[in-house]
């Protein structure tokens, strides 16, 4: 039988693991409609990647994310409410961002939104850092993927100006 203490733990990560994925679920509520309209007829770089690549991407960083705030969850630390507070911001960040760029149709928008998440990301894993380093190496490949749609979203606002025809 498992004791008290694991069962917590295992409860707690299948409670991240659901709050994350619900939180991209959200997230692809409104994004999903717009991928054949708007977002398949606006200008795009020519580094944006094909478009199912997103999905497997996103769903695996959303499980990253979630076992990165389980680490810190599980910790003795008395530091881990903060830590876990600039997670939470992060994630409601991650969230706003596709209301904002898919559901608003508005690339502007979205990039004042994802520079404060790259702030926030960043913000989290200084917060991670002495708490768990595996927490914070599961983090980095989110700020490195959100790094690098923040370069894709200046590129799509940059060649999609408001209100051109």
């Amino acid at each position: 039988m498992a004791s008290p203490t694991r069962l917590k733990s295992f409860l707690v990560l299948a409670g991240l693991l659901a709050l994350t994925l619900a939180v991209g679920a959200l997230g692809s509520y409104v994004t999903v409609p717009q991928i054949d309209g708007w977002y398949a007829e606006i200008v795009k770089s020519p580094y944006n990647p094909p478009r199912w690549v997103f999905g497997p991407a996103w769903t695996t960083l959303y499980i990253l994310m979630a076992v990165a705030a389980w680490r810190i969850a599980i910790s003795s630390s008395d530091r881990k409410e903060a830590a876990l507070t600039a997670w939470a911001v992060q994630l409601a960040l991650n969230c706003a961002w596709s209301f904002m760029f898919f559901g608003m149709q508005r690339p502007d928008l979205g990039l004042i939104n994802i520079f404060l998440l790259n702030l926030a990301i960043i913000i989290c894993l200084i917060r991670f850092h002495p708490i768990s380093r595996p927490a914070f190496w599961l983090m980095v490949p989110y700020i490195c993927w959100t790094a690098y749609a923040t370069f894709l979203n200046f590129e799509i606002w940059r060649l999609n100006p408001v209100g051109a025809s």
